[in-house]
């Protein structure tokens, strides 16, 4: 049985991570696995399903628990995904910063030292000129 105050600190963390608790989608469906009739016959495994978030939680035989536990994991599911896209911003970022930045003196010289080779390259390309055939 969870307690009041942990259904409390979930329904807080939903408010700070804005999810409403009118658009998610709840279905009660059989579970699978061990158990024998019980787990046959009840449907205890919940599945919330939020905008593309599916999560199906059966970590107890209790379906208030199973409730509880799914609404904790889709949480933490939204919440990765906010970290990992500001991550993707933050390197984003940290990119154009990086091309923005001067070269060092020696990245020029080996950049130029490259260039006037793939020049000499492509020179040795070149057909022969008709001068040279007197």
């Amino acid at each position: 049985m969870i307690s009041p105050g942990k259904w409390d600190a979930l329904r807080r963390l939903m408010h700070s991570l804005d999810i409403d608790e009118k658009k998610i989608r709840e279905h009660f469906i059989r579970g699978s696995g061990r158990g024998g009739q019980k787990i046959n016959k009840s449907a205890i495994c919940v599945q919330l399903i939020y905008d593309d978030i599916e999560i199906r939680s059966q970590k107890s035989r209790s379906q208030a628990d199973n409730r509880f536990w799914a609404r904790r994991e889709l949480c933490e599911k939204i919440a990765q995904r906010r970290s990992d896209r500001q991550s993707e911003q933050e390197a984003l970022r940290a990119k154009i910063r990086r091309q923005k930045n001067r070269r060092s003196r020696r990245a020029k010289e080996k950049m130029v030292a490259d260039k006037r080779h793939q020049s000499f390259k492509k020179r040795l390309r070149r057909p022969p000129s008709s001068s040279d055939e007197d």
